[in-house]
């Protein structure tokens, strides 16, 4: 890694750094994406982006990193610890299922999928930003809805992934295979919605 990298990542230039390299991935894949390109279309030197960072993996990671970061803080945003767990859930099912069909998570699977065998740290960089750090949040959450009775799961961790398994039905496979590319709010709204009935079905505590 570069030794700069710690000290100037908070300049100036890194939001146009990050800008570009995004347009770029997004538009020519990992392997087609150029430094070249990529401080062009920055607006920036090929010298002040490698002074951000090292090489094109890190930069992708980086990249990658903050997207999902916005993401996260959008949907957390938008849910409240006072909230009843249904009320909760449907706004984190919301957010999900319309970020898994944006284009930014379509076209950053795609790479991740076509890059795993050579760059296998793109995937877990996106995994570990994106799913990974969303599961652990959702875990939290339903952790602490099951101790003060609001939800009956025996296996949170299990019951975290089944939950967004749940908000990639329909939507997600048309968007991954092209066989649609835009959805609506009502089609993003009615699998969120089908979602958390079925989450709820199996979790709600059982009336007596």
């Amino acid at each position: 890694m570069n030794p700069q990298v710690s000290v100037l990542r908070k300049g100036r230039k890194l939001d146009q750094v990050l800008a570009g390299a995004r347009e770029i991935f997004l538009r020519d894949g990992f392997e087609g994406a150029s430094v070249d390109d990529i401080a062009r279309a920055a607006g920036v030197s090929k010298a002040t982006l490698y002074s951000y960072f090292s090489d094109k993996r890190q930069l992708f990671q980086e990249v990658v990193q903050a997207e999902c970061q916005r993401m996260s803080t959008e949907i957390v945003s938008k849910i409240d610890d006072t909230m009843p767990i249904r009320e909760a859930l449907s706004a984190a099912a919301y957010g999900l299922t319309k970020f898994l069909v944006s284009d930014f998570s379509q076209r950053i699977f795609r790479i991740c999928v076509a890059e795993r065998d050579r760059f296998p740290e793109l995937g877990q960089a996106y995994y570990a930003a994106g799913p990974g750090n969303g599961h652990q949040q959702l875990v939290e959450h339903l952790a602490a809805s099951v101790a003060c009775g609001e939800l009956e799961i025996a296996d949170v961790d299990m019951a975290a992934y089944q939950f967004s398994e749940l908000c990639k039905a329909r939507n997600f496979s048309l968007a991954c295979f092209g066989v649609k590319t835009e959805f609506g709010e009502s089609e993003i709204q009615d699998v969120a919605e089908a979602a958390v009935d079925m989450f709820m079905k199996s979790y709600a505590p059982k009336q007596a």
